[in-house]
């Protein structure tokens, strides 16, 4: 059973329940609808979810509908997220003969408010061939939409692969919501604590004490009384008067230099970013009630990875992770996937070999066992350049030596940035798709190609077409791991409900953080094993949900701890 939700003109809830076993287009005949008020909705959704049969919730966002049932005691199981659902399906390759994915722009293709991770640098250096939504479209109601997209996955190439993809897209988004509700457990004095050690005492205004210390150093070996090291023009002329050859302030190259004033200045670098992106404001700003509370965006990066609105979550570091603190009587634990995208490409190109070198081992140690390389450091360099499309270096070097040994894995993603450089899609294990590249690229491919094209036009055509395709490599083994790790939360937040099913939320072992291969759980110190071993067997689950009998391994650590900082 589905049941619909939409707001109607006058702000209550339309509710709608469908049979999808018949047709959930509006004409289909006689169903049962209602209207009721917002505020009477979450009596209705518990009385549904108490049900020994389900339903699954239909609505446009799952961010416009189920924070205010879970802020009044309320969980929802399961749901579609129309909104992110049409986003996948508009673009899969797997649905490109759909009606959705040939109708004109519309207002379900709005693009999101922006967020701060943004997607790879590839997307900022050409624009992305995506729809342009008719501001005077008239907005398709929920359940035309529902329609259209049941559809496309019906229509589709593989619909088992689809259905699963919008199931674990949903998943997430619930997570996303539940994620903020709970909050991450965080203790202000510790974080107080941790940044006075670092950076002195909380200044009522200008540099804590030891940036002031630093920067004077700065000054002094620059011979600059006068210096801002915060400006990175003025810092690059002050190191070039010094006689430093520095042609940029990024830390990478000012390791590479001999001075002085290079161990004083890394360290400033480093601490101000600190104070920065988590210092005394940051803490002011987002954390409450002794919870860190950030607004997840599920998708919110073209390979499906999330991003955050606000608050850093996907970049909270390790001098600050002490602050995150379980409750008294309750313990975190931290789980990190190991090496998960290289074990995604193994089960993606169905590499027998790569899997066999991980099978209940580290990966990179296993690559060495096999002969490829001598030194657990040459491997790991090696795959990262695989699939990101190194070339030159020590990287390039060691890929002739992993394609004879992992020819599959490395014919895949070798495919993979022959379809960018072509100006094709490349799609993931379920179905999400890249974007194709968009009218500047094109005209820069057609230019080169031209009978008067000129050799810097080509020139520039390869260089265009080499960066997608160093886009699309990524992008088949990146976005395929994203679903993993959707798999694996969905799969973790059920057996998770499972261990406490009557209680609330935050009464029960719950989800807490998620940044791309890693989750943590707060639960009772009671429930901490069986959490750790719902951990490890939710991940096996997601394994065999995307790759079968494959026998690729994803190995997961669990670290039942008191502290964040504790699990590194």
């Amino acid at each position: 059973m589905h049941i619909l939700l939409e707001r109607d003109v006058r702000g209550s809830a339309r509710v709608t329940w469908l049979d999808t076993s018949a047709d959930v287009r509006e004409d289909a005949g006689e169903e049962r609808s209602s209207v009721v008020e917002i505020a009477r909705l979450p009596a209705l959704v518990a009385a549904e979810e108490g049900r020994q049969d389900r339903p699954r919730w239909v609505w446009d966002d799952t961010r416009l509908w189920y924070p205010a049932l879970l802020a009044a005691g309320v969980r929802v199981e399961r749901c579609i997220d129309l909104r992110l659902c049409h986003a996948i399906l508009r673009n899969s390759t797997l649905a490109a003969g759909s009606a959705l994915a040939a109708a004109a722009p519309g207002p379900w293709d709005a693009i999101a408010d922006p967020v701060e991770e943004t997607p790879a640098v590839h997307t900022t250096l050409f624009d992305l061939d995506e729809p342009v939504p008719d501001a005077g479209s008239a907005v398709r109601s929920a359940r035309t939409e529902f329609a259209a997209q049941e559809d496309a996955v019906a229509g589709s190439t593989d619909p088992r692969r689809l259905r699963l993809l919008l199931a674990a897209e949903s998943a997430g988004a619930l997570v996303g919501v539940e994620l903020q509700h709970a909050g991450l457990p965080y203790s202000v004095q510790r974080h107080d604590e941790l940044l006075t050690a670092l950076l002195g005492s909380r200044p009522a205004h200008g540099r804590p004490t030891i940036l002031e210390e630093l920067s004077r150093d700065i000054r002094s070996h620059l011979d600059a009384p006068e210096l801002n090291p915060d400006s990175p023009p003025d810092l690059l002329k002050a190191l070039q008067r010094a006689g430093v050859m520095a042609t940029s302030t990024r830390s990478w190259e000012l390791r590479r230099l001999e001075h002085p004033v290079i161990e004083p200045l890394l360290r400033y670098k480093k601490l101000s970013r600190l104070l920065m992106a988590n210092g005394w404001t940051w803490l002011d700003a987002w954390v409450r009630d002794g919870r860190f509370r950030p607004d997840y965006v599920p998708g919110g990066v073209v390979t499906g990875r999330w991003a955050t609105r606000g608050g850093g979550a996907l970049q909270l570091p390790k001098q600050v992770r002490g602050a995150v603190v379980a409750d008294p009587g309750w313990k975190l634990v931290v789980a990190d996937a190991a090496q998960l995208e290289p074990r995604v490409l193994t089960g993606l190109a169905g590499d027998q070999a790569m899997a066999a070198a991980g099978r209940g081992k580290d990966l990179y140690e296993g690559i060495v066992a096999s002969g490829a390389v001598e030194e657990r450091a040459q491997a790991k360099v090696a795959m990262l350049g695989a699939m990101y499309g190194a070339t030159t270096g020590e990287s390039g070097r060691l890929m002739p030596r992993l394609t004879r040994a992992f020819p599959r894995a490395i014919r895949l993603v070798e495919d993979a940035a022959r379809a960018g450089e072509r100006g094709e899609k490349v799609t993931s294990r379920l179905g999400r798709s890249s974007p194709l590249p968009g009218p500047a690229w094109a005209s820069t491919q057609s230019a080169a190609s031209a009978a008067d094209s000129t050799d810097a036009d080509e020139r520039r055509a390869r260089s265009q077409a080499r960066d997608w395709g160093r886009f699309t490599r990524n992008f088949v083994v990146q976005a395929s791991a994203a679903e993993w790790a959707l798999c694996w939360m969905a799969e973790l937040r059920n057996r998770l409900t499972a261990l406490a099913p009557d209680a609330a939320l935050v009464e029960a072992p719950h989800l807490v953080y998620f940044l791309h291969d890693e989750v943590i759980v707060h639960t009772p110190a009671l429930l901490a094993e069986e959490v750790a071993a719902a951990v490890r067997a939710s991940a096996e689950q997601a394994g065999r949900l995307l790759f079968g009998g494959f026998p690729v391994e994803f190995p997961v650590t669990a670290a039942i701890v008191d502290s964040y900082a504790e699990a590194k």
